[in-house]
């Protein structure tokens, strides 16, 4: 194991991370963070805290199941989500830990699709590691940390830093 975000630096990143969705953003009121569960969502909860923080404006935020949009595992439609705001015609900030195939992404898309339809979707990752399988590529990255498939990259939210297994 080998960690290649520290604490500090961990900060760092989601308060840049949070100041570009500002600034990519003119009108905060539209914006609703979407945490894919379970490792997105205290990222978006983090980014939330944030924006409130550097902008006086309380940004909604839900989280995401998608496992009955996946196409890689058995489908339960009784883990879909429901959200208490309204998506339509709102700038949708899909929130994720690692960016790898796309496929979570995808799936993600679906399931929101599913609610309503936002104006835009942006995506928002903490660590893209490539390997795409699908065409999507995050508006806001972190870091970028090009590995092996058979690395693993973990965002250890809890001790605030980002191990490669």
């Amino acid at each position: 194991m080998k960690a290649i975000i520290e604490s500090d630096q961990f900060n760092r990143t989601l308060k840049r991370m949070t100041h570009e969705i500002i600034e990519r953003n003119e009108d905060l009121n539209k914006i609703i963070l979407v945490g894919i569960e379970r490792k997105g969502t205290p990222i978006a909860r983090e980014i939330k805290v944030l924006i409130k923080q550097f902008e006086d404006v309380d940004v909604p935020l839900e989280s995401l199941n998608i496992n009955s949009h996946r196409d890689d595992h058995k489908k339960n439609t009784l883990d879909k989500s429901v959200f208490s705001n309204n998506i339509n015609d709102h700038i949708i900030v899909l929130v994720d830990d690692v960016l790898c195939t796309g496929r979570s992404v995808r799936a993600a898309i679906d399931a929101i699709i599913d609610m309503g339809r936002p104006s835009k979707v942006e995506l928002a990752v903490f660590v893209d590691r490539g390997h795409r399988e699908l065409p999507i590529r995050a508006d806001f990255v972190g870091k970028s940390i090009p590995t092996s498939k058979s690395e693993m990259v973990v965002v250890d939210y809890e001790n605030r830093q980002v191990i490669i297994k």
